[in-house]
This record gives C-alpha cells, structure tokens and sequence, in this order.
C-alpha cells in the first residue's frame, strides 16, 4: 500500500443489479490522509465495511491531489504528517472546500493544538488511541452535518456583509437589522427555509462585531443524536459515559470570547432545553460527568427554519428559551419572494464558480 494514493473502494454488499458506479455516488466519500501505513489501513477497512466510499493519502500533498480528483465528503487526517501537516491540510480545505468537514486525529501531548484546529474551522478530533466506535460516530455525524448543509447558500465573509447579495426591499430591511446589532452583544434568532442564507447572516453578524478575530463556532443541532447532543455543546470529563476515553471540550468552551452559532435550535431535545437556557441566562455551565463550573463569554446567535411559535403549543420548544433567543429576530425571505435580486445572484454565482473551476461562462 505504501505512501500512494490508492482508487475509491470497490462495492460491497449491494444489490447486483446496481452498477459499481451507481453504488458509488451513493455512498458518502471519505479521504483518510496519515503518514502511519498501519493505522491509515485500520481506518480505511473499517470505513470501507460501513460502506463509505474511502480514498486515502499519505501526505497532506497527496490529499490535496485526491481533493482536485474526486468530490469528498469528508477528510480525516492525522495531525503530525510529512510535507504537508493536518494543519495546513486543514487550511486548504477551508480555503477550496468550505463546506467539507475536517476531522483531525491528534496524540495526547497535541491536545492543545487539536483544539486550536476546532477553532480555525475543523469539525472535530479524536485522540490516539481512540475506539473505532468512537471515530465511526464523528464521521457519521460529519456526513449528517455535510447533508444538511448543502441546501444552504454558503461562503466565509472576509469583510463585513460582504457576501449577502440583495437589493430588494425585504433584503435591505435584513442589511438594516444587520448594521444595527451587529457590533452589540444581543442574542439574534434567524428565521428562514433552508437555502436563505442563515450561515451568512451569522457570519455577518460576527464579522461585524468587536468579537471579529475570535473563534466562530458552529453546530448544527440537526445534525446530533438526542443522546450526545449535551456533551457536543457543553463537553465532558474522561469516563462520562461509554466511550468518553478523554475529557473534551464542548461548543460553549470552543466559542469563548467570540460567538456561537446554534443553528436548527428547534431541534435541540426538550429535556435538554432547560440546561441551554441556564447557559444562556448564566453564562455558565458543568461539562458532563463533571462538577466544576466553567464560565464563558460568549455572544450567542440561533436559527432555525422551524415555526418555534408552533412548536411552543406543541409542547415541542419551551417558551422561556424561545424569549431568550428572539431578542432580535431576523425573518430571511425566500427567493421566490426576491425577484429583483435574482440578477444579481446569477452574477455573484458565475463570478464565484468561474473562478472556482478556471471557467469564462458567461
């Protein structure tokens, strides 16, 4: 096997009358980039039998040529690699592949730095040695967040509103909104179908603010099962539950000093609402399985496509959390109720995939 780059897994365990090329696309695409030949192997097996699609790298040069050869969904590497390391790999995914997510493999004494990765924008780590479970969890979750995320119009403003286009009216309401609470420390909730650009106008909000510099982190509710959702927004202690080999630090921890983005809020489990309210109000919290108090300054802004009012009568979305959360509420329109701004969003997106792909279409 070596340090080259190895073709997608062949098909296993499907029906005979799908082609191998039909089977392939519909199965999530996995690039494993690590130095380590043994252990690259052990993940690639055993990605390969929960039917993923795997590439593999040993390098992170070698992962960049798989990335421009085959559409991936997510990438695992390894933090220490030649040539180029997880963290520069990282930083060309964020740059080429916003909307990929990252997962970095670190050792022990490389914690810190793992962490550091969490706020430059990778999804998540595991520590050597790690479960298999525990790494088949994360990229499950990966994949789930990678779905679900690729209905919205997504981009990473380097400058302030710089990449929310409109000139309607509806939009320029929003634009006000935006310039007034954008540098204040008030809780927004964003509410809008899937695709209006929830992501943006989070970014935006940020970008504009003194916290502007300081970690952006995001969750995607949705994207979490009921029974890990707690210990992902507030972490937990090493032996907190099955599986919990080390202690780790949750989105509140991950976000302190600059803002947290909770986005789908209306999926957060009811019996977990009363804890997040708690943070909110208190601006503090207990990691799972632990008894210290660990404060934060954190600015929160939450979006949801939900009808929270609704789920409020439903017994769905307690009514104290929704008030703490609605202090600016912000209604993004759909674009079928945007006519006059679809010239400007075919420029912008031709402009982008133009550049993107070396293209000249007009």
């Amino acid at each position: 096997m070596g340090g080259g780059i190895l073709p997608p897994s062949v098909r296993t365990g499907r029906d005979d009358s799908m082609s191998e090329s039909e089977a392939a696309r519909t199965r999530p695409r996995v690039l494993v980039a690590d130095d380590e030949t043994n252990l690259r192997r052990v993940m690639v097996a055993m990605l390969k039998r929960s039917d993923y699609e795997v590439h593999q790298a040993a390098s992170g040069t070698e992962a960049m040529a798989v990335l421009r050869l085959h559409p991936i969904d997510v990438v695992i590497t390894d933090l220490r690699m030649p040539e180029l390391d997880g963290m520069g790999l990282l930083e060309h995914v964020k740059t080429h592949y916003a909307d990929v997510p990252v997962v970095m493999i670190t050792a022990h004494g490389t914690v810190e730095t793992a962490v550091t990765a969490l706020k430059l924008g990778a999804f998540d780590y595991v520590t050597k040695p790690f479960e298999k479970e525990e790494l088949k969890a994360i990229v499950a979750k990966a994949v789930r967040a990678r779905k679900l995320a690729s209905s919205e119009v997504r981009d990473d403003p380097k400058t302030f509103r710089k990449h929310l286009i409109g000139r309607s009216g509806a939009m320029k309401h929003v634009f006000n909104i935006i310039d007034k609470v954008a540098d204040t420390p008030s809780t927004v909730l964003i509410t809008g179908e899937s695709g209006t650009g929830k992501e943006l106008v989070a970014k935006a909000l940020h970008s504009g603010s003194s916290r502007e510099g300081k970690p952006f982190i995001k969750t995607n509710c949705a994207a979490i099962p009921r029974e890990l959702i707690e210990s992902e927004l507030f972490g937990h202690e090493k032996g907190a539950f099955t599986g919990a080999v080390n202690s780790k630090p949750g989105r509140f921890e991950l976000a302190d000093e600059g803002t947290l983005f909770l986005d789908e809020i209306g999926e957060v489990p009811v019996e977990m609402q009363v804890k997040l309210l708690r943070a909110l109000q208190e601006q503090e919290f207990e990691r799972v399985g632990g008894i210290t108090t660990t404060s934060v300054n954190v600015r929160i802004i939450a979006a949801t496509n939900r009808d929270l009012q609704k789920e409020i009568q439903e017994g769905n979305f307690r009514e104290d959390l929704f008030y703490r959360l609605n202090v600016v509420p912000i209604a993004l329109p759909p674009l079928r109720d945007r006519p006059d701004d679809l010239p400007l969003l075919i420029e912008h997106f031709l402009h982008k995939y133009n550049q993107r792909l070396g293209k000249s279409i007009k």
